[in-house]
């Protein structure tokens, strides 16, 4: 009796959490940032969460992946709306723009900066891109999250070096 009492109780959590993930303003932007991806409607019918779906690898899924290999042109558009949207994130926290810059190898090895000014707001070493992806929305989200509070932090830290040349 006690089981059936908490099991309706359970599913009723994730939603929530999810709910609550979607609504964090990182998620916002990627969606916002995927949408406007879509120029012919294509995605109109699919929920905001089904448009994160490519995002989330399981672990069964990132075993299949091999371990080298070449990422192809739409992980790359994936890896780069990510950034894109975490500076855009940023831009709405601090009225700030920031620009993002990518350089990668054919391999998958590479580098990218998103800038405000002359300050770097956020600095990450990428490898093994073929592989980019989160475990779960939580995840991602937090992953998100935390380069939009860090980027922000840079911005509000060295506000002269961020406005610098605006």
């Amino acid at each position: 009796m006690t089981v059936e009492a908490v099991a309706p109780a359970t599913p009723a959590a994730p939603d929530a959490d999810e709910a609550t993930l979607m609504a964090s303003p990182f998620v916002r932007e990627l969606v916002k940032m995927l949408r406007a991806q879509d120029t012919h409607g294509t995605w109109d019918g699919k929920s905001d969460r089904k448009l994160l779906d490519p995002y989330i690898l399981t672990a069964e899924q990132r075993r299949e992946i091999p371990i080298i290999g070449d990422p192809d042109p739409e992980i790359l558009w994936r890896l780069e709306l990510f950034y894109n949207a975490i500076g855009v994130a940023i831009e709405r926290e601090t009225g700030q723009m920031v620009t993002p810059m990518m350089k990668m190898s054919h391999e998958g090895f590479g580098r990218i900066v998103l800038l405000a000014g002359r300050l770097v707001v956020v600095n990450k070493q990428l490898r093994d891109v073929h592989r980019f992806g989160f475990a779960s929305l939580a995840k991602l989200a937090e992953q998100g999250g935390k380069f939009v509070t860090d980027g922000v932090a840079m911005v509000r830290d060295y506000p002269a070096v961020a406005q610098y040349g605006a």
